[in-house]
């Protein structure tokens, strides 16, 4: 037996099982090296990644999670940072660059300190004390806050910053149309904002400064019927095909000669009318439907003229349903006056070659904003609905703090000046570990100037003097590789965004440098399939 042969931990698992020999160092490569991928991406000149999935879909942007979540990543290190960067998409919808930038700074510089032989555990409790202390004097690192969220003066700066960092060049106009949207979208009790409230239509053709915001709601279709303006809209919403009533069971009909046919004939058309009729007397003048219209639903809904629109989504059911007010029906029948939605104007439009069905409330406000974007291509549409997520997760992350930290890698500076000069005060091996974590800050200044073209170390030069000078708002300038005031520009971001992707960064790096071994079971399963198996088939 193969226990008897030999001694050590391997012979206690499986024949297969493997056990990776220095967990830490290899570990800490993985990471470092899955950071790199991401990180040449962070800011507003930041560089594109041609990604092909294994559906071979080609994926051209700039997007971190995009990128990462696109990868089909195996070591456990570096799933660890993707594990961060979902982690930090959901709580906040932004700064999964910034994230898994951190982790992989923290890990590359904890590794010169392995080599140097200080202990993993001196290490560990250096970055505790380094992160617990970075995260409270985030607090104090506030610039100002949104007062009201309502405001669009309040909250474009913030927005803007978003989307530069994706569209870099665009930020003013998508900035206009995000915030706008938003605001359009937003109710009463700011909490309650839901990003899916603001839809996003991809029509390729013409230039980004085509794209435009409806108050309401947009399809992307005409409509079934001949009926293509409608003004003061009440809608019916089934969720079943509008067509003639079936019976749940099966059932045969004798028909002995012609006229018993046309006669049956003549029910259904009788049933279909009566139908049309009981929704036009109830005032109905636009009818959409989940499923297929009928031929026969279409004449008389034409007759009677009542615009048909066909909506196969369920969730883009739901979502008009919100934005008209509207019950969906899964009968068709004549609505109560509480099922009905209201709307200003539905009428079919084209942009790009293409029919569009609008649902547009002028005189008051819509619970749903459509942004309708143009682009060259479905790459170029991707990555601005990309920047346009961004700006919108923003608006909802300021709807929770609305308190706002200076960007342009001003904070991340200010933070390694304050920890650098604690470190300094501290007595013990763990000062060692704390400075690292320090100088892993800079790593966002400077890669935002060498993204830029600019020399990284000449840019941190220059924002260590200021910020030692009492500057802590300056941060760089990526047009010229000069250092200015991030808050007097405008270039400001959430404070939640910092705090989580402090935090998740340093749990995340905590997390690797625990691991002292790497235990790899025996895959389950038959032997893979050989590559020249589809050879043998043919």
């Amino acid at each position: 037996m193969s226990f008897m042969r030999s001694n050590g931990p391997q012979t206690l698992l499986k024949d297969g099982a493997q056990m990776v020999d220095e967990p830490i160092m290899k570990n800490i490569l993985a990471a470092r090296e899955m950071a790199k991928i991401t990180r040449s991406s962070m800011g507003p000149k930041g560089l594109c990644k041609m990604v092909i999935n294994h559906m071979n879909k080609l994926l051209v942007t700039h997007d971190a999670f995009t990128i990462m979540s696109e990868l089909d990543v195996e070591h456990p290190a570096a799933k660890l940072l993707v594990h961060a960067a979902t982690a930090m998409q959901q709580e906040v919808g932004d700064g999964t660059n910034l994230v898994v930038t951190l982790a992989g700074e923290f890990l590359s510089q904890a590794e010169s300190l392995v080599r140097m032989g200080l202990h993993a555990s001196d290490i560990i409790e250096g970055y505790k004390k380094a992160s617990n202390e970075a995260i409270s004097y985030l607090e104090e690192l506030s610039c100002g806050e949104v007062s009201d969220v309502l405001v669009f003066d309040q909250i474009f700066p913030s927005i803007r910053t978003a989307i530069a960092s994706k569209q870099y060049g665009y930020e003013d106009f998508l900035g206009k149309l995000c915030a706008e949207a938003c605001i359009n979208a937003c109710p009463s009790s700011a909490t309650g904002f839901n990003v899916d409230n603001i839809r996003i239509v991809k029509l390729d053709g013409d230039s980004i400064y085509g794209s435009a915001l409806l108050r309401g709601f947009v399809i992307p279709r005409s409509t079934e019927g001949s009926i293509k303006h409608i003004k003061d809209a009440k809608i019916a919403v089934f969720g079943c095909a509008v067509d003639i009533p079936t019976t749940e069971t099966k059932g045969n009909a004798l028909i002995e000669n012609a006229e018993d046919l046309l006669s049956y004939s003549e029910k259904e058309e009788n049933v279909m009318e009566a139908i049309v009729k009981k929704l036009h007397t109830a005032g109905t003048n636009v009818v959409v439907g989940n499923a297929n219209f009928g031929d026969l639903a279409l004449h008389y809904l034409n007759r009677y003229g009542i615009m048909a629109v066909k909506i196969a989504s369920k969730f883009e059911l739901r979502r008009l349903c919100t934005a008209i007010g509207a019950r969906v029906l899964s009968k068709l029948d004549t609505p109560s006056a509480e099922d009905f939605g209201h709307c200003d104007n539905v009428d079919v439009t084209e942009m790009g070659g293409k029919k569009l069905v609008c649902f547009a409330q002028t005189t008051d406000d819509s619970k749903l904003s459509t942004i309708v974007i143009r682009g060259a291509t479905q790459n170029s549409l991707d990555d601005i609905e990309r920047a346009l997520d961004d700006g919108i997760n923003v608006f909802k992350a300021l709807t929770k703090d609305k308190r706002l930290v200076a960007g342009a890698g001003a904070l991340e500076m200010e933070i390694q000046r304050h920890l650098s000069r604690l470190a300094e005060k501290n007595p013990g091996l763990d000062q060692y570990a704390m400075r690292k974590f320090a100088a892993s800050f800079e790593i966002v200044a400077r890669t935002l100037a060498e993204v830029s073209g600019f020399n990284g170390t000449d840019c941190i030069t220059q924002l260590e003097a200021d910020h030692y000078a009492g500057k802590k708002y300056h941060g760089i300038n990526v047009d010229d590789g000069s250092t200015h005031d991030a808050v007097a520009k405008g270039i400001v971001d959430p404070f939640v965004t910092k705090y989580w992707a402090i935090r998740l960064a340093s749990e995340t790096a905590l997390t690797v440098l625990q691991v002292d071994q790497i235990i790899v079971a025996k895959q389950a399963g038959g032997p893979k399939p050989r590559k020249d198996q589809n050879r043998d088939e043919e």
